[in-house]
């Protein structure tokens, strides 16, 4: 039973360390060589500019294909392993758009309706 409590302790605490540790670093003043106005972010050597497009660019791309191809540990899309499942989970999704549509699929905004004066609380 000691074992088990040490063994606890012992994966338990590099976490609660990392805990205290990041929490100490709330209050500490960064003094990193940071930019303070997009106009001197402007002298960056091309090196970085280019680096830094190349990431913007690569950076949304990997994690949208990453979120749709999420497996969940079932190796099959969306985290289910039963195609049926997921054909009614997707037919679901369609028929509950299909009736939103239905009913509000020909709303367009009526400009003309917005209210743009003061409220009137004389009560006339």
């Amino acid at each position: 039973m000691l074992l088990l409590l040490f063994r606890a302790l012992f994966v338990a605490l590099p976490f609660v360390l990392l805990t205290i540790y990041s929490q100490s670093l709330l209050f500490y003043r960064h003094t990193a060589n940071v930019v303070k106005t997009a106009l001197s972010a402007s002298n960056q050597p091309e090196v970085m500019k280019t680096v830094s497009t190349i990431a913007a660019g690569v950076m949304p791309a990997i994690m949208t294909s990453s979120a749709a191809l999420a497996t969940e540990g079932t190796n099959e899309w969306f985290g289910v392993d039963d195609l049926r499942l997921l054909a009614v989970l997707f037919a679901g999704h369609y028929f509950i758009l299909s009736l939103w549509l239905g009913q509000y699929g020909d709303a367009t905004e009526d400009d003309d309706a917005d209210f743009f004066g003061e409220i009137d609380y004389t009560g006339r």
